[in-house]
């Protein structure tokens, strides 16, 4: 590489980075959605293993992401944030060739163990970032998040069309060609006095995430973040079979209002919050965020089928629904940041990833099981009473953080 070249890619903001990184890591879980069925389907038909494959994914990530928080507060956020990008690039390759059944589930466990490409993109924002700007530059990953969600299902289903892989592999080439890019562009994150050393036991996922519930100054927080994504995911999960069932939607209807969902919370969390967090403060931006979420399931387990204003409801429901991810998730980050030391980002981060790996895990089973055993409606109304819960616990951190400033 020529000295001028290099001195163009030095240009390039690390947050710029940070934003394709995280773009491109969802881009190489969604892409798979349209064709992850028909790849199984070569060696197994039935929806156990699809659903053991997907799961496969959320426990390695939940056993591998607050180790990988801990090593990053050691070593610095570049080098694990590259070995991550490898990670996803190598697996997604894997998937593609893949000519047994055992390689895509080994595909999916590497991808899963290095999957804390999400939680260091936090911490490395985290890094660069006044705790005042905190908030609102997370709400870049949000953004990022929420146009992957968008693209990848939609463009993995049109590359299926000229071949079954060519998703994988296409999504494989974006993952190097990011590899390159942060190679050459990322520069540390993490100041050499603010690295802190660790012992075997931190890289346990089960002692990390203890340590984090016990931390006094965000205990409530970070519950009701796990509440919040408990509920969260129980909703996506379940939402699609939802609309089928009591609306007899087709899956073109189910997809346009999953785009309506990402096309306006990657709005709200790419351009608005960085308007209205530095005017309402972080703790008013995240309790809005849960009572416009409570009141959008509320809403939905209420729509009666033979109501003439169904679709209007429904998207109304959407709007709430985006509108309070867009407002919680990046607020909530940014709380939970400014309460611990810079020494502590990622270990803290990485736990909080761990913690909604376990939502992942758990969220999908308790809103099936109440969705076959309670009625269509459960998911939807428990999710609510959930996100409330979520409120309270967050409520009273807040009370006590001002005691304490007080």
């Amino acid at each position: 590489m020529t000295r001028r070249n290099k001195k163009a890619f030095s240009k390039i903001s690390p947050l710029f980075f940070i934003f394709i990184t995280v773009l491109i890591n969802r881009f190489g879980l969604t892409i798979l959605i349209p064709v992850m069925p028909f790849l199984v389907d070569q060696f197994r038909s039935d929806a156990l293993t699809l659903g053991l494959l997907t799961a496969s994914f959320s426990i390695a990530q939940f056993i591998a992401t607050p180790a990988t928080g801990v090593i990053s507060d050691r070593f610095g956020r570049r080098p694990v944030m590259l070995i991550c990008v490898l990670g996803t690039a190598l697996s997604l390759l894997m998937f593609g060739w893949a000519g047994a059944l055992w390689v895509l589930f080994l595909s999916r466990i590497l991808d899963g163990l290095t999957g804390g490409t999400d939680s260091t993109a936090l911490a490395y924002i985290a890094d660069t970032s006044a705790p005042e700007d905190r908030g609102k530059n997370f709400g870049l990953t949000g953004a990022a998040f929420g146009l992957g969600f968008i693209l990848g299902p939609a463009l993995g289903g049109i590359l299926a069309n000229v071949y079954l892989t060519l998703p994988v592999f296409f999504a494989a080439g974006l993952a190097f060609f990011n590899l390159a890019l942060g190679y050459f562009t990322l520069p540390e994150s993490l100041k050499k006095e603010n690295r802190e050393s660790f012992e075997l036991g931190d890289l346990n996922p089960f002692y990390q995430i203890l340590k984090l519930v016990k931390n006094h100054r965000i205990q409530g927080l970070v519950w009701g973040n796990f509440i919040f994504n408990l509920a969260f995911i129980g909703f996506t999960s379940t939402f699609v079979l939802f609309l089928f069932r009591k609306f007899n939607w087709t899956p073109l209807e189910s997809g346009v209002i999953f785009v309506f969902l990402g096309v306006t919370s990657t709005f709200i969390q790419g351009f608005l919050i960085r308007k209205i967090l530095p005017r309402w403060g972080e703790a008013t931006v995240t309790v809005s965020g849960l009572i416009c979420v409570s009141l959008s399931m509320l809403m939905i387990a209420l729509i009666q089928p033979n109501s003439s204003l169904v679709y209007p409801l429904l998207y109304t429901s959407m709007a709430f629904l985006s509108i309070g991810m867009g407002f919680f998730t990046p607020a909530i980050r940014g709380l939970i940041s400014n309460q611990v030391s810079d020494k502590e980002q990622g270990k803290t981060i990485g736990g909080n990833q761990g913690l909604k790996s376990l939502a992942t895990i758990l969220g999908p089973i308790l809103a099936g099981l109440s969705f076959d055993y309670i009625g269509t409606w459960a998911p939807f109304g428990i999710g609510s009473a959930l996100i409330l819960v979520a409120l309270g616990c967050i409520m009273l951190n807040l009370r006590t953080l001002e005691t304490v400033h007080s």
